[in-house]
């Protein structure tokens, strides 16, 4: 039978102590050359040879193979999890491992020490009690990809272990009888064991020459051909590795054996032979309930679910943890389409979706249900260096956006942090260090393509779509998914970036000292504000991040030293930069977080001495541990607030706090609501009805749910702020 592993070909080299360190490299420079996809390390005599996985590291950065450290059981299994994990990293996942040892119950408890530490989808350290292996709570070390574990076995309890626990059964050919008695153990313990078969790889290596027809790969490259094709379509082997120490033989092996098969097994089998990918039993074990999982679209970039090991790096947000059902990863307006008819035949299970997971608001993951990722869609085009436009994916990220305009003198108004990803801010608006002089993110965006509810995609702009185009910027989330964005961005040239940590004792002196300073500047200037709280006695330590939009040293001072003299002076620090090497803060670390953000977001326009007053009691009452405010006004303010449905442009200030409790942090929230006007969507977490007439004016909110009712009146978009549909009836009344 055939398993429906698309069939590899590999070398396997040499590892002896006598070997020539300058051969190794060239055998590993072959493959690569020859377009071989495996080539093994062989495990060699044990403490004689070279130690395979040192030899793997070594090759590491040669070549472009699978490399396959094959191995003797060794008596501390989890430093090989360590090293075989570590040298999957550095290579960007190209190594596999496979065991050779006697299936006694170390070996069985080795695999299962190995897989524990590389298991980083339960949460906590390594834990494992075996008779012989235990752990007792060691940190885990995953590796880059899942790292296959291959079991070399010839006799029937090594075979029936294999079956059990492999993810592969290699052998050395010996006869065809071998290989069918084989293939039936490894079956037969595999299916006793709750698995499928089809989980374990079958790997043949062997040795042959060109020439005379002896028997079995020998003869031609046709003969060779033959004999393999038999064994890959009837017998189920999909990597066959050569030993040999000779490059004439490797290299035919490799230009015509190789490709012939190939071409044969596809011709031999029917279409589509090879395209389901086989998930292990344990990983099908971890599948979320009401989730067709096997009507997934099958054109779609990737499809994580909770039993693969990418799953543990996007199943959650930077501030908020998750536990999805499925991830559908799509890199096409077309996947976006398939991604949502699939929700769509899911109806009750959660849809999120999801440009670079920050996340504030927490609304780009969800329990148990779908989370569509557009974070492949990241490109960067610059479109008309003339009209200064630019497209832009929805998965880029600010620091990438940055970066690829910083060339060109251009820059984007984009918040303070480059991990941001451009589908979450700029559908909400987009506050950033360039606010004051170049206004919102969103007042920059002149044309989107969009996908909506019902699947049909859409160009919105002021001449098309205009009612869709008006709701996108500032309200979104309810409307589609964005796949492609297009902007006018600005000439920026160098900028001053100041970072001053002051004393805050008189804290409300200094807030309303600093909304002076600011409301008061130039709109070159734009200036945040953390406060954070005092503990142990401590004073309220003010941190301030400024920019000014100027190089020459007269401005700048003339626009920070009011700041700086609001109070006495802890540190301070100031650049002059571009604005991409200020939004160059993104941590590349993949967002690993638990819990749920508590998060509460307010638009206001003065900073008095009451509200000060008030914000002083909030951050000494220990409910809060992030307060920030953002300056916004100048050029904000001179969008009509009718003309996006963003409509709080009279605001001067954004105030976000956080909390881990969301009572204790609503308690205090009620002293600032009554000085607030207005919230913004992405800084906000509360689920609570009055959150959704804070983000939007009576009017606003109004056409935003007339036209709800128009475009996605079964609620799909539900997961971000939802609005309710109400459609008008003849009589001019709402319903």
């Amino acid at each position: 039978m055939n398993y429906g592993h698309r069939p590899r070909f590999g070398l396997r080299m040499p590892s002896g102590s006598c070997q020539d360190p300058g051969q190794l490299l060239q055998w590993a420079d072959t493959a690569a050359r020859l377009g071989l996809e495996v080539l093994v390390v062989a495990a060699g005599e044990d403490g004689v040879d070279l130690e395979p996985a040192t030899v793997a590291s070594w090759l590491g950065a040669r070549g472009s193979s699978t490399m396959t450290v094959e191995t003797w059981l060794p008596p501390n299994p989890a430093m090989l999890a360590r090293a075989v994990a570590s040298l999957d990293q550095l290579t960007g996942g190209r190594v596999e491992l496979t065991v050779r040892a006697r299936p006694d119950a170390a070996m069985g408890e080795a695999i299962h020490v190995v897989r524990e530490l590389w298991n980083v989808l339960d949460h906590g350290l390594g834990r494992y009690k075996g008779r012989v292996h235990r752990l007792a709570g060691a940190q885990k070390a995953p590796p880059a990809h899942e790292v296959s574990i291959g079991v070399h076995a010839h006799d029937r309890d090594e075979l029936h272990l294999a079956g059990r626990l492999a993810d592969g059964w290699s052998t050395d050919w010996s006869d065809l009888t071998a290989l069918i008695d084989g293939n039936r153990a490894v079956d037969g313990a595999a299916r006793d064991a709750g698995r499928d078969p089809r989980e374990i790889r079958r790997c043949l290596t062997i040795c042959g020459e060109f020439g005379p027809r002896t028997g079995a790969f020998t003869g031609t490259p046709a003969d060779w051909s033959a004999d393999l094709l038999t064994l890959v379509v009837d017998h189920g082997v999909s990597d066959i590795i050569l030993d040999t120490d000779q490059p004439d033989i490797a290299v035919a092996f490799a230009v015509e054996v190789a490709p012939a098969v190939r071409t044969a097994v596809d011709a031999a089998l029917p279409p589509g032979w090879s395209s389901a990918r086989v998930r292990s039993s344990a990983a099908l074990a971890r599948r979320r309930p009401g989730i067709d999982y096997e009507t997934v679209p099958p054109g779609l970039a990737e499809v994580v679910e909770p039993g693969d090991l990418a799953y543990a790096q996007l199943r959650s947000g930077y501030l908020r943890g998750g536990a999805p059902g499925i991830i559908l990863r799509a890199a096409t307006a077309e996947q976006v389409v398939d991604a949502l008819a699939f929700a769509h035949r899911h109806p009750g299970i959660p849809l999120s979706r999801r440009s670079a997971g920050h996340g504030v608001s927490g609304r780009s993951t969800n329990d148990g249900g779908i989370v569509i990722d557009v974070s492949l869609m990241n490109t960067v085009e610059v479109l008309d260096q003339r009209t200064r436009r630019v497209l832009i994916g929805p998965g880029a990220r600010w620091a990438e956006v940055a970066a690829a305009l910083a060339p060109y003198g251009w820059a984007l108004s984009s918040g303070d942090y480059g991990g941001v990803g451009v589908g979450g801010l700029a559908t909400a608006g987009g506050i950033g260090y360039l606010a004051r002089e170049h206004g919102l993110t969103i007042d920059h965006l002149r044309a989107a393509d969009l996908v909506l509810a019902n699947g049909a995609t859409v160009r919105v702009s002021d001449s098309q779509n205009p009612d869709l185009f008006w709701a996108v910027r500032g309200a979104g989330a309810n409307f589609g998914i964005v796949t492609a964005f297009e902007f006018e961005v600005d000439e920026v040239g160098p900028v001053a970036f100041a970072q001053l940590t002051q004393d805050a004792d008189d804290l409300e002196g200094y807030l309303v000292e600093w909304a002076r300073v600011v409301e008061n500047s130039p709109r070159d200037l734009t200036s945040f504000l953390i406060v954070a709280p005092p503990r142990a006695g401590r004073p309220p330590i003010a941190l301030t991040r400024s920019m000014v939009h100027a190089a020459d040293r007269d401005t700048i001072l003339a626009r920070l030293e009011p700041l700086a003299a609001i109070s006495p002076m802890y540190a301070q620090e100031v650049v002059i930069t571009s604005y991409a090497h200020v939004m160059n803060n993104a941590s590349p670390d993949a967002p690993l977080s638990r819990g749920e953000p508590v998060s509460r977001s307010g638009l206001f326009r003065h900073i008095t001495p009451q509200f000060a007053a008030a914000a002083s009691h909030v951050l000494r009452s220990n409910a809060i541990h992030w307060f920030q405010l953002r300056s916004v006004g100048g050029a904000v303010a001179d969008i009509p607030a009718d003309a996006t449905a963003y409509a709080h442009r009279d605001a001067n200030f954004s105030l976000v706090v956080m909390g881990s409790d969301d009572e204790a942090v609503d308690r205090q929230w009620d002293r600032l609501r009554p000085f607030l006007n207005g919230l913004y969507l992405s800084f906000e977490s509360s689920l609570a009805p009055d959150r959704i007439a804070a983000a939007w004016p009576p009017a606003t909110l109004s056409r935003l749910r007339r036209l709800k009712a128009v475009y996605d009146p079964g609620g799909l978009f539900g997961d971000n702020f939802a609005l309710t549909p109400v459609t008008p009836d003849p009589k001019g009344a709402q319903t």
